[in-house]
């Protein structure tokens, strides 16, 4: 699948990467609970998932989505070209998430 990602999962991941996000691990492609996650952060129980237009109103996330948030686990979703566009906008929400860790 990290051979198939897009420009945006791509550039996003160059940011990500490396504790570069203020020392928060992400790691990218991540099997879990039957599902492939773009990218998460385990310690901060965030989900940041990077979409195209096909995953507009589509049932099979918003049941995924409703299963990590049962278990405490926040998702962030972007569109590819939101992340193309605005790069930093979505890093400093991706920021402001991880910064709210509801305590």
């Amino acid at each position: 699948m990290r051979h198939d990602a897009t420009r945006a999962e791509n550039l996003l991941w160059q940011t990500l990467r490396n504790r570069q996000l203020e020392g928060h691990k992400f790691r990218r492609q991540v099997p879990l609970h039957a599902a492939i996650l773009d990218f998460v952060c385990f310690e901060a129980k965030l989900i940041v998932e990077v979409d195209g237009f096909q995953h507009a109103d589509n049932a099979r996330d918003l049941k995924r989505d409703a299963f990590f948030q049962g278990e405490g686990v926040r998702i962030l979703r972007f569109w590819n070209e939101e992340v193309v566009r605005n790069l930093d906008g979505v890093c400093l929400t991706i920021l402001a998430e991880l910064r709210n860790t509801g305590e």
